[in-house]
């Protein structure tokens, strides 16, 4: 299996969507498609700038991946660099599922995954299709040891091969799309690394994450800082990366990385303060105690990172950020299990997470993160109907946010439980303000831009909805699909279908059964005249969802003007989707 995508596409088609079309067009026309079918090999599927191809071999494979790279280096040598397409290659040998004309399987997800951290005009390998063409193809491929790939349970031994230009900074640890090289912010920009889980125990992994997000949302709450998203800076966990090109990719100036080790009731933590332009360390220290003094060692870590870094907190910051903050160790293992939990998002890992927060707040009642989690764990059972009763649930979790307030005025987060709550009850000017209140409280925080765009995209208010996403995903600039999902659907609103089917066909790459995305890709076909296309997307929508109802789906759908949903729900319906 081998999967293509161009890097850089949607910077590409801002620039110049018209030439990169035709580019993209005449390449895939004179060269690639050529290449392919002279290397025996079959295009299942194109998705915008992507492609899945399937060969009887993987030196066929490989050896058509050589000469499309080598023959595209040679036509982007004299085109400006704003200019030039470069294609990134994953390729794997495995097992795949074949429905009609589809292919489906685990060999298909680790070639896509692969494709994602290929350099642009490069060639990722698969260990299992390394073997397979050691010593058959004249090229020399570099060992990249194992890679942990999104959703993939193992970790893959992969090999890369760059062709024709230097070797590019730009590789991708998570696979939404190509992330260029950032500029550092004009606030100082920090990003918190996951920290190392040494206690000797894999159990604790939960406990080291959490005890490193914790630190990041705490820095967030400051006003003279810009912090990278949690989902961003954690997807490098695992990984053996130069610390530099970590901080470029993700635009950070400083990064934070350090370990966690906890044995029975004591706990040791290590942190330090690099930065990511030289890899220089500004300042590193240990912090020991019981587990009862965990939210003090945080706000330690915390309070030598801003003096480091010379940031001047105001006094209402300052007593913000370093607060006494109370709790059990038994309830803060209860909330990062059931943080764990509510990731996973389906509807029995919610019911398991509700329990593990309802169990914290039995310990301490005003524990912050355990009623902001199960605030947004009832909304969720009462909008997907999860629950029986949607009025209780959602009153119940407007109760957590009142409960947080109570305690701390100054928790952001409980304002996103409100607007959440308030946009599914279509009460959306009260969704607004919460979210923009949201926001005032946690400027760095991308789940605040990101929600408060959801719920201004509801209300009605498109552009500013595209605003607060873009804004998400330079806060979180790897794993930012849930925005990106709110961006597409917003600039569909907007008119700009291109837009709405580019950035849908790329979160559908990673989660291709995303019905939101899905969605909008075929009422952005539809609406671009491309109706077969549509007609195509629906299909894979009903195998993936045989019980989808437009009806019941659209009644799922908050928006405040009727015409903003029929916008969306008439080409879904022109393209075949049932009532």
């Amino acid at each position: 299996m081998l999967a293509a995508d161009v890097a850089g596409y949607s910077r590409l088609m801002g620039t110049d969507e018209e030439g990169t079309l035709a580019r993209l067009k005449a390449a895939r026309k004179n060269l690639i498609d050529p290449t392919i079918a002279a290397h025996r090999g079959r295009i299942v599927k194109t998705t915008g700038d992507g492609m899945l191809v399937e060969f009887g071999s993987a030196v066929d494979a490989v050896r058509s991946s050589v000469e499309v790279q080598s023959r595209m280096a040679e036509l982007n040598a004299s085109a400006p660099q704003q200019q030039r397409i470069e294609f990134r290659i994953g390729i794997h040998v495995g097992d795949i599922i074949i429905d009609n004309d589809d292919i489906f399987g685990d060999g298909v997800n680790i070639a896509a995954r692969l494709e994602n951290i290929a350099d642009p005009g490069g060639i990722c390998l698969s260990d299992d299709a390394y073997r397979q063409i050691r010593g058959k193809v004249d090229a020399a491929f570099e060992d990249m040891g194992q890679q942990n790939l999104k959703n993939i349970t193992e970790p893959i031994r992969a090999w890369r091969m760059k062709i024709g230009a230097r070797p590019s900074p730009e590789r991708h640890p998570a696979p939404a799309e190509s992330h260029h090289m950032r500029p550092f912010s004009g606030k100082p920009s920090i990003a918190v690394l996951p920290f190392q889980n040494m206690s000797g125990d894999n159990e604790q992994e939960y406990f080291a994450d959490g005890i490193a997000e914790d630190v990041l949302t705490t820095l967030s709450k400051i006003q003279e800082l810009m912090v990278i998203a949690r989902n961003s800076s954690f997807a490098f966990k695992g990984q053996n990366r130069d610390i530099r090109e970590i901080g470029q990719i993700l635009g950070a100036r400083y990064l934070l990385e350090g370990s966690v080790r906890k044995i029975g009731n004591r706990i040791r933590l290590t942190a330090q303060l690099i930065d990511g332009r030289d890899g220089g360390h500004l300042w590193a220290d240990r912090f020991d105690g019981d587990l009862d003094d965990v939210f003090d060692l945080q706000d330690r870590i915390t309070q030598e990172i801003v003096e480091a870094l010379e940031v001047q907190l105001t006094v209402g910051e300052r007593a913000r950020v370093w607060r006494k903050r109370s709790g059990s160790p038994l309830a803060y293992e209860y909330v990062l299990k059931g943080r764990a939990l509510y990731v996973n998002f389906a509807r029995q890992t919610h019911a398991q997470a509700r329990k593990l927060f309802e169990q914290a707040l039995e310990i301490n009642g005003s524990f912050m993160p355990a009623l902001y989690l199960l605030g947004l764990t009832l909304t969720d059972q009462a909008r997907f109907g999860w629950i029986k009763d949607e009025n209780e649930a959602y009153q119940a979790a407007l109760g957590c946010a009142d409960r947080a307030l109570a305690a701390d005025p100054s928790f952001g987060e409980a304002y996103l439980v409100i607007g959440y709550v308030r946009t599914y009850q279509r009460r959306h000017d009260e969704a607004v303000a919460a979210g923009e209140t949201a926001i005032s409280l946690a400027p760095s925080s991308s789940d605040a831009h990101h929600m408060a765009g959801m719920y201004h995209g509801y209300a009605g208010n498109f552009r500013k909805a595209v605003l607060y996403e873009e804004h998400a995903q330079r806060l979180s600039p790897i794993e930012r699909n849930e925005s990106m999902v709110d961006e597409a659907r917003a600039r569909f609103h907007l008119g700009d279908f291109a837009a709405a089917h580019d950035i849908a066909s790329r979160v559908l790459r990673q989660r291709p059964f995303w019905l939101t995305a899905q969605s909008t890709l075929i009422a952005a076909l539809w609406n671009l005249g491309r109706q077969d296309e549509a007609r195509l997307i629906s299909s894979d929508l009903l195998a993936g969802h045989p019980n989808f109802s437009l009806a019941r789906w659209a009644r799922l759908l908050p928006y405040r003007r009727q015409g903003d949903l029929d916008a969306l729900v008439n080409p879904l319906r022109m393209a075949g989707l049932p009532e």
